[in-house]
Order: C-alpha cells, then sequence, then structure tokens
C-alpha cells in the first residue's frame, strides 16, 4: 500500500516532458535515503556560528547553554583598539552524529569610542571564508568532501537590552551583513527588561529593523513538517533569551537557571524567556536549512559577483550559452590583447621618451655652441684691447725713452756751457 502511495505521489510530481513509468516490482532505489543518511553520519557534519555583539552581553554563557557544555572561553577585555575575530574549533557528538562546531567571537566590538568601521573586520572575515572555500573549489584537484567548510552558517546577533530600539551600529552591521549571512536577532539578558516592556522591546525592533531594509533569516515554511512551527517561531523574533552556566535545583531535578534575591530566573522555562525556542529553531530543526542557504544564497553571490568580477559569464554578447574553454579562451585573446597593447604603448612611450631626450641634448648642444661662440667673441675682443693696451704702453714707452734720452742730452749740454764759463772766469 504505501509503495502504491510512493508511485502516485511520483507521478503527481513527474516534471512536464518526462514520461512517467510504472515498476512491476520492488527495485530497491528507495533506500538511497538510507545510503545519503549512513554516508553523512559518517563523515560528519560542520556547523560554524558567529556570535556578534558588545562585551558582556553573555555571548559565551549562551553557547555553554545552547550545547549544554562549557567551551572554557576567556573573557575579554574593554580596551581593544579594534575588533578582532576568534575562532575556536570544538568536535562534539551525539548519539552517533559527530558534529565539528566553530564559534567565532567578536571580541571588543562596540567597545571604541569611534565605532564607525566596527563591522569592517567581521566582514572582511565571512568573505575570506567565501574565498577559501571558492579557491577550493576552483582547484585543478579539489578535496570538498574532507575539505573544513568555515563559512559561517548562523550570525547570533546579540541585542543590548536597552527597550529603547536598536542602535546605530546595530543597524549598520546588520545591514552590511544581511546578504552575507543568516542573521537571527536575540535580546541578550533578556531577564533586565520587564515582559511588556520586552513586548514593546520585539515590536520596536522589528519595526526598525524592516525600516532599515535589514533582511534577517526567516525559518522556512515552505516544508510541511515544519511549516506550522516555523511561522509561529518567526513572529517571537527577535528571540529573547538568558543563559547560565549554574545549575540550580528546581523542585526534583537540576535545572540552567540564575538566581536572584527576588526569585529563580530558569533558562529552559519556555515562560522565563525564549532560550527554548532559540535552541530548537537554531539546533533541533533548521540547522540543515541555514547550511543549504548559506551554500545556495549566500556562497553563491559572493561565487557569482567573484566570477564576473574576472570576466566570467554564462551567455555572450549575443545573450548565448557560452561554455568554459570558450570562456578561457575568449579571456585568453583579451589578456593577449591587452598584453600587446601594453607592449605598444611602452614602445611608443620610448620612442617619445628618446625622441625627448635628443631634443633635449640638441637644446643642450645649441646652447654649449651659443656660448662657446659667445666666449670665443669675447675672448678675440679682450685680446683686442689687450693688445692695444701693450700698443699703447710700448709707445708711450717709447716716448719717455726719447725724452728721456732728449733730457740727459740737454742736461749734458748745459753741463758743458756751464764748465766753459768758469774756465773763462
Amino acid at each position: 500500500m504505501a509503495a502504491l502511495d510512493v508511485q502516485r505521489r511520483t507521478v503527481e510530481n513527474v516534471s512536464p516532458g518526462l514520461k512517467a513509468m510504472k515498476l512491476n516490482g520492488h527495485v530497491g532505489f528507495d533506500g538511497l535515503p538510507d545510503q545519503l543518511v549512513s554516508k553523512h553520519v559518517q563523515q560528519g557534519f560542520a556547523f560554524n556560528i558567529l556570535c556578534i555583539g558588545e562585551t558582556g552581553l553573555g555571548k559565551s554563557t549562551i553557547m555553554d547553554s545552547l550545547f549544554n557544555t562549557s567551551f572554557e572561553s576567556s573573557p575579554s577585555v574593554h580596551s581593544l583598539p579594534s575588533v578582532k575575530l576568534k575562532a575556536h574549533t570544538y568536535e562534539i557528538q551525539e548519539s552517533n552524529v559527530r558534529l565539528k562546531l566553530t564559534i567565532v567571537d567578536t571580541v571588543g566590538y562596540g567597545d571604541q569610542i569611534n565605532k564607525e568601521d566596527s563591522f569592517k573586520a567581521i566582514v572582511d572575515y565571512i568573505d575570506a571564508q567565501f574565498d577559501a572555500y571558492l579557491q577550493e573549489e576552483l582547484k585543478i584537484k579539489r578535496v570538498l568532501s574532507t575539505y573544513h567548510d568555515s563559512r559561517i552558517h548562523a550570525c547570533l546577533y546579540f541585542i543590548c537590552p536597552t527597550g529603547h530600539g536598536l542602535k546605530s551600529i546595530d543597524l549598520v552591521c546588520m545591514k552590511k551583513l544581511d546578504s552575507k549571512v543568516n542573521i537571527i536577532p536575540i535580546i541578550a539578558k533578556a531577564d533586565t527588561v520587564s515582559k511588556p516592556e520586552l513586548q514593546k522591546f520585539k515590536i520596536k525592533i522589528m519595526s526598525e529593523l524592516v525600516s532599515n531594509g535589514v533582511q534577517i533569516y526567516q525559518f522556512p515554511t515552505d516544508d510541511e513538517t515544519v511549516s506550522e512551527i516555523n511561522s509561529s517561531m518567526n513572529s517571537h523574533l527577535p528571540f529573547a533569551v538568558v543563559g547560565s552556566t549554574e545549575f540550580v535545583r528546581i523542585g526534583n531535578k537540576m535545572a540552567r537557571a540564575r538566581q536572584y534575591p527576588w526569585g529563580t530566573v530558569q533558562v529552559e522555562n519556555e515562560s522565563h524567556c525564549d532560550f527554548v525556542k532559540l535552541r530548537e529553531m537554531l539546533i533541533r530543526t533548521n540547522m540543515e536549512d541555514l547550511r543549504e542557504q548559506t551554500h545556495t544564497r549566500h556562497y553563491e553571490l559572493y561565487r557569482r559577483v567573484q566570477l564576473e568580477q574576472m570576466g566570467f559569464s554564462d551567455v555572450n554578447s549575443d545573450n548565448k550559452p557560452v561554455s568554459f574553454p570558450e570562456t578561457f579562451e575568449q579571456k585568453r585573446q583579451e589578456h593577449l590583447q591587452e598584453l600587446q597593447r601594453k607592449d605598444d604603448e611602452m614602445r611608443q612611450m620610448f620612442v617619445i621618451r628618446v625622441k625627448e631626450k635628443e631634443a633635449e641634448l640638441k637644446e643642450a648642444e645649441k646652447e654649449l655652441h651659443t656660448k662657446f661662440d659667445q666666449l670665443t667673441k669675447q675672448h678675440a675682443l679682450e685680446k683686442k684691447r689687450y693688445e692695444e693696451t701693450k700698443k699703447q704702453l710700448e709707445e708711450e714707452i717709447s716716448s719717455f725713452e726719447m725724452r728721456k734720452t732728449m733730457f740727459a742730452a740737454k742736461q749734458a749740454q748745459s753741463h758743458t756751457l756751464t764748465l766753459g764759463k768758469s774756465k773763462k772766469k
């Protein structure tokens, strides 16, 4: 009877253009889901959570409470100059299912005076994980079956329980991340706000997210088995949670709780907080959908953008399908043309530079010739002037010698006359 029902549903779900065939007996491929389950259980699963929130909101405590263990994380300081992301990977097992869990904490988030670029380190980290997976995909020899997938599957955004709405840093950060990761907003330390104020706070938060165009993760409603509970849980967002590392005796059993002078807040009591709802949605119902959404939506968007930036496309300019070899050959030709163009430009630039240098050298040579002619003329004029001066001096010397001779002759004559007169007397 069950086999007939399966065949009937199969006939109804056959795609147009395909011919539905009726089996005459049992074949055995109905055991394929069991084979897949067995294979994945042997390989194990990976799940990566990014916790964003200000220091002291209890992110580590919530993680301990969610997975019912102690990850032994060390408290962070408030004096870091920038936001740092720390990833810790743990191997945990429940029954025969192994889970490689990675928890990424944003250390120092919101502690800086200038919070303008607080989101940048987070965006860079998420993109780096996408890029690492893309590089593994593009390898010639891929080992994706054993590759440790570090892409973020869920982002728990811890909102400070102010009761006044979201801070600007919350809106800016979530807006930058909503196309890269599945954001699940949660109100931390919800036991510090009264229930009426908490309900108003939730409405205020969702209103601000919608008005600012922030897309948060919506639990899927297309699967009939979980559509009802997921639709109900979507209306409870953001979850108001309380975490605790302490166990308190409640009645005849021990439970996670926080003790105050006025009473005890039980972490797993749905009338006290939404912790059970968060655990149900995040781990028990939608973990696989979060993984699938990360791969099919966020990673595919990143991959498409990166490949388009590299010049790859599914269609050509005529909107016709293009194969990878054709695209590669086209990119190769474009690359060769670009190299040729750059080579021609360099050659032209070299010729221009040589001509410019030749012109500079010719100009310098012309200036040197002009200066040489000027110096030659100046030298000739100075030489001529020196010759004239020399000639003038020689004439003056000759004239002086003549006058000296004449003066000596006159002196001698005068002396002779004087001696003659003295003898006559």
